[in-house]
């Protein structure tokens, strides 16, 4: 599966569980550990977690694993990489307080739109 196929099927894995405000960065030139970042959120820590869960299920059912996944059971900012793709789903007041988007405001943004 190729970088770009990997960053559509979390979005469209996200989307299934009603993640809000989903968009991909590009972060190549940025960063040298990473190609992307999906980001999106939820208002409550079960349903961050519940979209973290179907990112990995339906990753899982193609064959790609994650490498390293952190804060779900917190569900307060919840991080799964997938090397090239690095997902981050976020409780809404986290998302905002982080502010990903700013932090890398060098990044190209696309929104996903299911």
């Amino acid at each position: 599966m190729n970088t770009n196929e990997l960053t559509n099927k979390i979005c469209k894995a996200a989307s299934d569980k009603k993640a809000k405000d989903i968009i991909t960065m590009d972060m190549k030139g940025l960063m040298f550990s990473t190609d992307y970042f999906v980001i999106c959120s939820a208002p409550t820590a079960t349903q961050v977690r519940a979209i973290a869960d179907n990112i990995e299920d339906e990753l899982d059912k193609s064959g790609v694993h994650f490498d390293h996944k952190e804060g779900y059971n917190e569900g307060e900012w919840v991080l799964i990489d997938y090397g090239d793709v690095v997902a981050h789903i976020f409780r809404d007041v986290n998302r905002d307080y982080y502010a990903l988007e700013e932090l890398w405001n060098e990044a190209a943004i696309t929104h996903f739109e299911d």
